[in-house]
């Protein structure tokens, strides 16, 4: 059964269940600045689960695409992934527990055609200090699911410590079996919602740690140890809690939020041991092994770190509101991942460059029809990742000749490692293969030092320079200050909504800009925006100051920077003119003057390029 079969199989599932098939949102969120990417199916999902009402009703389902930073460096273990598809279905207060774990049984043994007998569940301990129970109910619901099948469905509690004991049903604490935005309780925000979960893990049938080198030989087995023989496959959610501030309380209604891994269904119904063998990525490890000088068994982390990467690049260049390489944010991940895939390229001897478009084409071929935006953008896409390709290549080429003069150097230290690391981008472990080379060492550990003291360093640095780029706070530095919130309006009106701010710098002499756009302006939009601005500064008007929780702001359609996390409250600056036609409403944390009039005339004195994909306009009040 290949993916396109699962993918149609789900929905059709959900939509026989009375279910709404509805479209995968972008990758890059709307109306939020805590997340840079989607990482889930219920992160869009997230006003309806708290009560407002969803369009297409109370029960919905889709293929949400994904992509989660935290698992970049734990690409290459055969099972995780920075891209993937969560397969979900959610209920807004109608179905709970019981419907949804027959559901889900029901379509992993019947749909897709699992072994009941391979399948194992874990459920929440409770945690008497918040005043949540243990899950009993849905304890007693797997009995009966499994009870069907002829299957005893023993549960055990503490299986981290004591191992299986023959157990089908597994209690688990917060860190497993709990599941919220930002992870575990006492890890929530005041105002997140959250809940219990029941997971399904499917035995893999080997148990690794009987290899008498395995690192888990002598620990207890157990279905969320690191062993790999077990994978965890399906997570349904019981989201009926939000954190306030004196602890938890029940939600208005009961919610269902479920999902599940598009790449690991695939990868077991085709009977294989690794994701990256599924039908979602071997045409991509097939294209890598015909332009390299090895096969995927030889290399297998740098085929699945290229495989991962250039998929995930792909799919973020390629959203509707696609993120283009760059040093901050969201584009800082993008230019990761290529410049990682291409040095992996290097480990496996492929030669020339912009090989990377090469493997982006697999991607759009395998998915184009799932997300159309992909092969609609698909030219846009290789045009980026080869110019990042090539970039990062002359940025090698310099680091290469720095290193060169360390050759004489039985241990490279960790100063210079981090020289490397800091001038010309040099990970610390292409230091270390280039040295092994060699026969030298590498002093990580004063890598690692010097690596905090930079941070250290810059937040010394950032310590002392105002919020929103100002570098004091005088009365001409706090006109440029509003200024840029007439910039940024214009901007918007002249190219377009998908104008955001990327970085400003602000002195009492001149204001720098910067902003997300692909190509040099005219001269024609520059006049334009000009003109803007300063017809703005001549109506008089209004610039008002509204402190609001920062879910009403979100709601209410403010512009908001993704590269920054907001508190709970927020202010939001709105100018407006004398009929309450609003030009401009951002949250920003000021300060700024009480009216446009007090501004002066506004002109451009250069707009150039700032980064890949960044454009910096630099400005001056008369």
């Amino acid at each position: 059964m290949d993916s396109k079969e699962i993918r149609k199989k789900y929905l059709e599932f959900y939509r026989e269940k009375g279910h709404a098939v509805i479209p995968s949102s972008s990758l890059i969120p709307e109306k939020d600045s805590t997340l840079l990417f989607v990482n889930s199916g219920m992160f869009p999902l997230v006003p309806y689960l708290m009560g407002e009402t969803h369009p297409e009703g109370k029960r919905l389902c889709n293929a949400q695409k994904c992509f989660r930073t935290d698992d970049i460096e734990e690409v290459g273990d055969m099972r995780h992934t920075t891209f993937f598809e969560m397969l979900g279905n959610w209920s807004l207060g109608d179905y709970f527990k019981k419907e949804q774990l027959n559901w889900i049984f029901q379509f992993l043994t019947e749909k897709v055609g699992l072994s009941p007998e391979r399948l194992y569940v874990t459920v929440y301990r409770g945690n008497p200090e918040i005043g949540v129970e243990k899950d009993s109910e849905s304890v007693e619901i797997w009995k009966g699911i499994f009870g069907k099948e002829g299957i005893e469905a023993k549960d055990v509690d503490f299986a981290e410590r004591n191992g299986m004991q023959e157990g089908r049903i597994f209690y688990y604490p917060d860190g497993e079996n709990w599941w919220s935005r930002t992870g575990s309780p006492d890890k929530m925000p005041i105002g997140e919602i959250g809940g219990p979960d029941s997971e399904v893990f499917y035995d893999m049938g080997e148990d690794l740690r009987r290899h008498e080198n395995s690192p888990w030989k002598d620990s207890p087995c157990h279905i969320n140890c690191d062993c790999g023989r077990f994978i965890e496959i399906a997570n349904s959610v019981f989201i009926e809690f939000v954190k306030k501030e004196d602890g938890f309380h029940k939600l208005p209604q009961k919610n269902v939020d479920f999902g599940g891994g598009l790449e690991r269904l695939a990868m077991i119904a085709q009977g294989k041991e690794s994701v990256f063998e599924c039908d979602l990525f071997l045409p991509i490890i097939r294209k890598i092994e015909q332009i390299s000088s090895y096969k995927y068994r030889q290399k297998i982390r740098s085929f699945e770190v290229i495989a991962d990467h250039v998929k995930a690049a792909t799919f973020i260049i390629g959203d509707e509101k696609g993120v283009l390489p760059s040093n901050k944010g969201q584009g800082y991940f993008v230019r990761r991942l290529i410049r990682r895939a291409a040095r992996h390229g290097k480990q496996l001897e492929i030669a020339g460059g912009s090989w990377l478009s090469k493997v982006a084409k697999e991607v759009v071929e395998i998915y184009g029809e799932a997300y159309p935006e992909i092969k609609k953008n698909s030219s846009f896409v290789c045009e980026s990742i080869e110019k990042e390709e090539t970039l990062f290549y002359k940025t090698l080429e310099k680091g290469l000749k720095e290193f060169e003069k360390l050759k004489k150097e039985k241990v490279i230290t960790g100063q210079a490692a981090a020289f490397l690391y800091q001038t010309y981008g040099f990970p610390i472990e292409l230091t270390e293969e280039l040295a092994d080379e060699r026969g030298q060492a590498v002093d990580k550990k004063a890598f690692y030092r010097e690596m905090e003291k930079h941070k250290d360093l810059s937040r010394e640095l950032s310590a002392g320079v105002f919020k929103s780029g100002l570098a004091d706070k005088e009365e001409k530095t706090v006109k440029f200050h509003t200024a840029t919130h007439l910039l940024l309006a214009a901007l918007r009106q002249v190219l377009g909504e998908s104008v955001i701010q990327k970085g400003s710098n602000i002195t009492s002499e001149r204001l720098r800009f910067d902003f997300s756009y692909d190509r040099k302006l005219t001269k024609e939009e520059i006049e334009e925006v000009e003109k803007m601005v300063n017809k703005a500064i001549k109506k008089d008007m209004k610039v008002e100051k509204k402190e609001m929780p920062l879910k009403e702001a979100m709601d209410s359609g403010v512009l908001a920077s993704f590269e920054e996390k907001y508190p709970s409250r927020v202010l939001v600056y709105s100018i407006t003119d004398r009929k309450g036609n609003v030009f401009s409403n951002e949250i920003c944390s000021g300060p700024h003057v009480g009216k446009t009039s007090e501004l002066g005339a506004f002109k451009i004195t250069k707009e150039e390029a700032s980064s890949s994909g960044v454009r910096r306009i630099k400005a001056v009040l008369n």
